[in-house]
């Protein structure tokens, strides 16, 4: 029996027992009416999707189980997960909608509902809801060009043509700047000119503040000028390699902002939409803050939020809403403007079901042709996993800890450290781990591996430093991502703590860490210039050779800490 065989036969046996199809307590009856009640309104139609980290084909991704809110986000959107989600939007449980927007009994529902996303299904969609919606536009919040194999191998060609066949007039961006900064100058001057305006008023160079793309775009639909203003995410300097983009400046930009909206106002818009990368809580305080923005259509933080959060500020509302991620979802704004101005609208965030949806013909191809060079290393089968294999989530998923053992084992040390990522697919209990699965955990333009010495001190302030980015009530003070995931060392977290005050204790093999000895912690995805120099092997190599070594992957519980001070927060 070769090692294909061996596989196979594992996966198989892995299975036994856990039946396909079962769809107890699952409705199946929509089918194929699902997307038929999405009627058109007003005289404005936006279609939005962001963070499809490069997936071009259909595939399972596990929203949050855990989703904590600091400080006055606490119980409240973006923030609910599960059956309080279900709740609070009226959602009803065992519905297409309780699966594609909470992880509550995610294996059995996805063999019942499938897979989702996929861009010749996407586009299919597209094309469905522009056919009663004339002049409709479409926009990209970024993430698009990583987060596969086949984006990192090609350096975002095969989604920069994939969004060229989808027809987005307009994106901002985020991690498309991890090609360089010279990458993303490249695709707006050539692949985008004429096609999709790529749009940032929050991007500067660092020697004189100059712009280095335009503020915002003006379209006309049906004869509304419509302003379609741009911002990428502030914190992608800090969150990811500045030596990337060492000649631009980024940053929040809120008085920018303004003056952008302002112009934007004096030139005629009737309607200002602000295609955000900011994360959705960033989003709702500056709605509270910056006035004449009517629609906010976010992206970053992978929120799924089936409705829209209306934000009151000096100037009157704004309209604030988050579309997911991973291609699953595809946001539905129909707004209605007259006299000038816009008097209402209605908004849908339509999950997008691969069976449900015949491929696109001409994106199904494009597809296929830039997989084809590829194919044979996407499908090298690695392993088997046992259990389901997950990201997403505020403090562990099981995808990482796997990711965790592979650095311990591989690198023979008692502490480990992965990068609290939001992308990355799921794999079903019995599924086959092939290179491509592991590549969509792992795919990032700096990769190395590395072996640190840390004092106990050390440790906490990483700790406490990540903790800060993710749970500062101050929305403006998080950078987004989760908490960075740890192996080997157990520790504890009060979330709404001060500063340097959220880890309140860390322990390795039973005994407390000590601030002034020093610990071996493998890590990867570091964001220095020095890690980059130094080289070191690649993450996917590291967790390969360990894959194929462990054949069969036994799951553990994810190492998560544990949490003080939340009891009750949904």
């Amino acid at each position: 029996m070769n090692r294909r065989e061996f596989l196979h036969a594992v996966a198989a046996a892995a299975a036994a027992g856990l039946p396909v199809t079962d769809a107890r307590a699952l409705d199946l009856s929509s089918g194929s009416k699902f997307y038929d009640g999405v009627a058109p309104f007003g005289n404005v139609s936006i279609l939005h999707f962001t963070d499809c980290h490069a997936q071009l084909t259909p595939m399972l991704y596990r929203e949050p189980s855990v989703n904590l809110g600091a400080g006055a986000a606490r119980g409240r959107p973006p923030h609910l997960v599960g059956e309080h989600l279900l709740k609070f939007f009226g959602i009803p449980p065992g519905s297409r909608d309780a699966h594609a927007f909470t992880s509550l009994d995610f294996t059995r529902a996805a063999k019942a509902f499938g897979r989702m996303g996929g861009f010749a299904h996407l586009a299919t969609l597209v094309a469905k809801l522009k056919s009663t919606r004339p002049g409709a536009l479409l926009l990209d919040g970024g993430d698009t060009w990583q987060g596969s194999a086949t984006s990192l191998w090609t350096r975002g060609q095969d989604m920069i043509d994939a969004q060229k066949l989808l027809g987005v007039d307009v994106m901002t961006g985020h991690w498309e700047f991890t090609y360089g900064a010279q990458r993303v100058r490249e695709v707006v001057a050539k692949d985008f000119a004429g096609r999709i305006d790529f749009v940032a008023q929050n991007v500067r160079t660092a020697d004189f503040g100059d712009p280095v793309f335009p503020s915002f775009v003006m379209k006309i639909v049906n004869g509304v000028p419509v302003a379609i203003i741009g911002q990428a995410f502030p914190y992608t300097p800090i969150a990811n390699p500045r030596y990337f983009m060492s000649e631009w400046t980024f940053g929040l930009q809120e008085e920018s902002m303004q003056k952008v909206v302002d112009e934007a106002r004096g030139k005629g818009a009737n309607a200002v939409i602000l295609l955000s990368h900011n994360g959705m809580d960033v989003d709702l305080k500056m709605a509270s803050r910056v006035t004449g923005i009517d629609v906010i259509l976010g992206g970053h933080t992978h929120d799924d939020v089936p409705r829209p959060t209306i934000v009151a500020n000096r100037g009157g509302t704004t309209v604030v809403t988050n579309a997911g991620s991973n291609g699953k979802f595809l946001a539905v704004l129909d707004l209605d403007v007259k006299s000038g101005k816009l008097s209402d609208f209605r908004y849908r965030l339509l999950p997008v079901f691969s069976n449900l949806l015949l491929p696109d013909r001409a994106m199904a191809d494009h597809v296929r042709n830039v997989r084809a060079p590829f194919a044979s290393k996407l499908d090298e089968e690695l392993a088997v996993t046992e259990g389901l294999l997950y990201r997403r989530g505020n403090f562990n998923g099981t995808a990482d800890q796997l990711i965790l053992d592979a650095l311990m084992a591989e690198k023979d040390v008692p502490i480990a450290f992965s990068p609290g990522f939001r992308w990355g697919t799921a794999l079903l209990p019995g599924q086959v781990i092939r290179m491509e699965d592991l590549m969509d955990q792992t795919a990032i333009t700096y990769p190395h591996v590395t072996v640190s010495e840390y004092t106990g001190e050390m440790i906490k302030t990483i700790l406490e430093d990540v903790a800060d980015n993710l749970f500062n009530p101050d929305p403006y003070y998080q950078q987004g991502g989760d908490m960075v995931r740890v192996g080997g060392m157990k520790y504890a977290i009060d979330p709404d703590a001060a500063m340097g005050k959220r880890i309140t204790r860390m322990e390795l093999q039973g005994k407390p860490i000590d601030a002034g000895r020093t610990y071996k912690v493998a890590g990867w995805a570091s964001v220095s210039e020095e890690t980059k120099n130094a080289g070191g092997e690649a993450i996917w190599d590291v967790c390969a050779r360990h894959l194929r070594a462990t054949k069969i992957v036994k799951l553990k519980t994810p190492n998560v800490p544990a949490i003080e001070g939340m009891r009750g927060n949904p």
